[in-house]
Parts: C-alpha cells; sequence; structure tokens
C-alpha cells in the first residue's frame, strides 16, 4: 500500500513537472525571447530537479511555481549569473573576508560566513556586491549540486552603519526566491540588542516558509549548530582558519597539505608502513599530484601487476568493511555507494568500501581524494579500471580516528586513450577538466549502540549512582544556564530603568526650557 502511494506520489510530480515545463512555455517564452538566458531555458526543460525543487518550494502549486521561476530566471539575465567569474568582480572584494565558503555545521551543511563587520553601506557598489553573493553561491551550486548551504551572520563588533537593509533583503530573495530549497538553516549570531528593530523587518521579508530556519544564537548556543573545529575563537571554537585570497578558500578537495608540508603518496606510503607504524607518526594514503618524490606508476605495468596481487589478498582486504546498498550511473563509472560512506566507533564499522564500475569501452583512471586525509586511509586510492571490470575501494579509518558528518570524498575518473605508455601523474596533468568526471560523498556516522554492563566490573548499585551522578550534573547544569538568563534578565532590567530615568530627565529639562522661554517672552 505504502509503495502504491509513492508510486502515485511520483507519477504526479513529474505530471506537475511537465504542466510547468508546457505552461512556461506557452505563456512567458512565446512573447518576449530575449526577456531570459537561453542556457537556463535550457537547464528548465532538461533538468526535473531544478523544476521539482521550484514546485517544493512552492507547495507544489504550479502558479506559485511559475511566478517564482520567472523572477529567478529574469533575475540570472540581469546579473549575468552563468559568465560570473572572478575576474568579473572586482578584486577588492575577495581581499575584504567580509563572504566567503568554510567548515560545516553539525548537519554536514556546509558554511556560508557573513562578516557583518566588514560591510560598510555604499551606494556605488551595491551592484558588484550583489554579484558577488551571486557569484559564490552559483559557484556552490554547480560544485555541490542539490546540497544545501547554513549561512551564519557574524554580528561581532558589527554596528548600525553595518546593517544594509537593501543588501540583507537581497541576500533573504536569493534563498528564498534565485535558489529554492538552497537554505538549511539562517545563523544571526551575537546580534546587538539596538539591532533589534532592524532584524524584526527582516523576519517580515523571509516568510512563512523560511521563518523557521532563522536561528538566534548567542557566543554559547551557536555551538548547538556548529561544532567548534569550525567555529572561530571569539565564538568560542577552535578553528584558527583565517581567510586570505587568492586562492578561493572553498575548495575541499585541493590536494591537503599539512603543517610539515605535502601529505606522501600511496606508494611511498606502502614502503614505509613497517617505519611509520613503529613510530606512531601521523599516516595518509592520499594519492595526489604535487605528492613528495611521487614514485612514475605506468598504467599498464600497474593493471597486470594488481590482476597478479589482488586476486589473492582482495578478500582479505575488503573483509569487514560495510558493503554499499545504491549506485551512482555515472557517464564513465558506476559509483557504490551512491551518496554516503558510513563509519562507526566500533571495530567493525570503521571500514566502509566503494564500488567502482567501469561502464565505457575504454580504459579509465580514477582518484580519490578526501577533505579529512589525516584520518582516513584509501586503498587503492588511484589506480585504473578496465572496460567492463569493477575496482573495489576500502576507506578506512586510521588509528583511533572518529568519522564526521562534515567529511567529504571526491572520486575522480577520466577516460584514458593511450593507457600503455602514460604515467599516472602526468595523466592527471594532462587531462582536460571537462573531461573529468567528478561524484561527491559525505560520510553517515552510524549511533553507537551502548554496551552491555559486565557483572564482573560494574554493579547494579554502581550503575545506579552513576545515574544518580549524571541526573545531578544535568540539574546543576540547568541551574547553572537558570543562573546565567536571571542575572542577563537584571542586567537588562535594570538598563532599562535607567533609560527611563534618562528619558524623565529630558522630559523635564524640556519643560523646564519651554517655562523659561514663555516667561522671558511675556512682558513686564
Amino acid at each position: 500500500m505504502a509503495e502504491l502511494e509513492k508510486h502515485e506520489g511520483e507519477q504526479d510530480l513529474e505530471k506537475k513537472i511537465e504542466e510547468t515545463r508546457e505552461r512556461f512555455k506557452n505563456e512567458f517564452l512565446q512573447d518576449s525571447t530575449d526577456k531570459y538566458d537561453s542556457r537556463d531555458v535550457e537547464r528548465l526543460q532538461k533538468e526535473d530537479d531544478l523544476v521539482e525543487n521550484y514546485l517544493l518550494w512552492r507547495d507544489h502549486v504550479v502558479d506559485e511555481a511559475l511566478k517564482m521561476i520567472d523572477e529567478s530566471l529574469q533575475w540570472r539575465k540581469e546579473y549575468g549569473v552563468n559568465d560570473l567569474t572572478e575576474s568579473t568582480i572586482p578584486k577588492w572584494m575577495f581581499e575584504t573576508g567580509a563572504v566567503f565558503l568554510h567548515g560545516y555545521d553539525k548537519e554536514g551543511n556546509k558554511l556560508f560566513w557573513f562578516k557583518v563587520k566588514l560591510h560598510v553601506k555604499d551606494a556605488k557598489t551595491i551592484v558588484d556586491k550583489k554579484k558577488y553573493i551571486a557569484f559564490w553561491l552559483e559557484r556552490y551550486a554547480k560544485k555541490e549540486p542539490g546540497m544545501p548551504l547554513t549561512v551564519v551572520f557574524d554580528m561581532a563588533e558589527s554596528g548600525l552603519s553595518n546593517i544594509d537593509m537593501e543588501f540583507v533583503k537581497y541576500i533573504i530573495n536569493c534563498f528564498k526566491i534565485y535558489y529554492p530549497k538552497f537554505l538549511s538553516k539562517m545563523i544571526i549570531v551575537d546580534m546587538p540588542w539596538i539591532m533589534n528593530a532592524a532584524w524584526k523587518i527582516v523576519k517580515s521579508w523571509l516568510g512563512p516558509e523560511a521563518i523557521s530556519k532563522l536561528k538566534f544564537a548567542s557566543r554559547s548556543e551557536v555551538q548547538g549548530f556548529i561544532g567548534p573545529e569550525y567555529l572561530p575563537p571569539h565564538m568560542g571554537g577552535t578553528d584558527t582558519f583565517k581567510y586570505s585570497y587568492p586562492p578561493l578558500p572553498d575548495d575541499d578537495f585541493q590536494t591537503p597539505i599539512c603543517e610539515n608540508g605535502p601529505i606522501v603518496s600511496e606508494d611511498e606510503m606502502e614502503s614505509k608502513e613497517g617505519e611509520m607504524e613503529s613510530k606512531d607518526a601521523l599516516e595518509s594514503s592520499f594519492s595526489s599530484d604535487v605528492a613528495v618524490k611521487p614514485k612514475k606508476v605506468n598504467f599498464l605495468e600497474d593493471s597486470l601487476r594488481a590482476e597478479d596481487n589482488d586476486k589473492g589478498d582482495t578478500n582479505a582486504r575488503t573483509k569487514g568493511a560495510r558493503k554499499p546498498l545504491t549506485t551512482f550511473k555515472g557517464p564513465l563509472l558506476d559509483v557504490s555507494p551512491a551518496e554516503e560512506l558510513s563509519f562507526g566507533s566500533g571495530e567493525t564499522e570503521k571500514k566502509s568500501l566503494i564500488i567502482l564500475s567501469n561502464v565505457t569501452k575504454n580504459q579509465v583512471a580514477f582518484k580519490v581524494r578526501t577533505t579529512a586525509p589525516e584520518k582516513y586511509r584509501v586503498k587503492p586510492s588511484s589506480s585504473c579500471c578496465e572496460p567492463g571490470a569493477s575496482v573495489d575501494i576500502v576507506v578506512s579509518l586510521h588509528g583511533g580516528s572518529i568519522a564526521s558528518p562534515q567529511d567529504r570524498f571526491l572520486v575522480m575518473a577520466a577516460e584514458m586513450d593511450n593507457a600503455a605508455s602514460q604515467e599516472l601523474a602526468q595523466f592527471w596533468k594532462e587531462v582536460p577538466k571537462p573531461k573529468i568526471m567528478e561524484h561527491r560523498l559525505r560520510c553517515h556516522v552510524l549511533e553507537s549502540v551502548k554496551p552491555t554492563v559486565s557483572p564482573l566490573r560494574d554493579s547494579p548499585v554502581e550503575t545506579g549512582t552513576s545515574g544518580q551522578q549524571e541526573l545531578s550534573t544535568a540539574l546543576m547544569r540547568v541551574m547553572t544556564c537558570n543562573a546565567r538568563l536571571e542575572q542577563k534578565m537584571n542586567t537588562c532590567l535594570w538598563v532599562q530603568k535607567v533609560l527611563i530615568v534618562l528619558v524623565l530627565v529630558l522630559v523635564m529639562l524640556n519643560l523646564l526650557c519651554l517655562y523659561l522661554l514663555r516667561s522671558s517672552q511675556q512682558p513686564s
């Protein structure tokens, strides 16, 4: 019954998508061919997900979705969104660091930071600033299609002079109209009380579909949304990231660099494995173009060696790895799983398997990158796959590392022409970017199962005592929070009283001045 309802729902959605396209073509395109960018119209006709997002954001009301599409596509042409590049934006905007992408929230959504104190209202630069925001959003939309953003307004050290209501309204419209289903949350951190009136106006612009996504947080509360590893020190975090330009700080899949230089390649790591393990040092099997003294690999030799050597140890290598259940159908490789690699805290949950299947008639080179190379070992991280063949890639947590939803993996693949004569590193340097297939995977952290209490070590009395201690600790925290809130309320009340007294004094002074003025004007 549930499957039947799901099937009917999918059919209904498909009908609405086709209806939206047909009505857009008949009602909006006939009389105005130059109203929109032809590339946007083409995307609308081809990409079901794009139309579906507009429908979902407007509760499947086709009329409302069409209005939103019309406004969105007009905006895209007006600002030339499809042609925005770094060279079309003034360089000083990148250098200020007022806006940038960096880090993830606890749900794994990318963070879009706005440093409010760095924004100055200026009518001469407002158009360029709007294009600057569009540049970042379009760049992310192409890089992480379908992945929502969490917007963070860092209000530290800001004041009324930094509030530009027109600019704020534009940012809200970007998520409300131009990029539907793109906003995960909008977090306002440490907002000064003097700006309350301004943000009441902002809330009225958001509308009911986005109002629930607006979160006001203090320095301590923001850690409920974002872990300390991605929060700056002034928010109580441990992230030492400092914005600088160039390059743009949003490319998580650049070759990772550790404090002492580039991370070594997997081949070099394997040759020194015994020495590294004895020293218990940081190691990674992440292979890259700029690794220290990379060993040259011939694709033909590599594949023959893999065929001879891997037959015996493939089962041993993949033993205990979590098998994928879903598959992404790509133009060069089918990638399993389709979206997430699952990890847990148990010994049997520290390995996950990526299966790559070549769906072309040629040899395909691949490599796997990660945003956290210090935590994961990827074997093999770079090799090639024969036509019709499959490759098992084992991703394992290194040492005592713990997986995080913020961790990402990137599978890159490119079709080979002369596999026998090309070296791995040289091939990746020369292959054109448009020919590279990219597929991103998120990390899913499994909920840990509480271990059974051992009767030899823990008695019921000890367990009860532990529970009481935890309860007492929780109560103490609640009481502490209450005390802080009470203290803040008392401070606010005191300030309010002082302000009332000042207002009364001013009123009295005004009345006195009026009285003296009238007395001086009366004839003696």
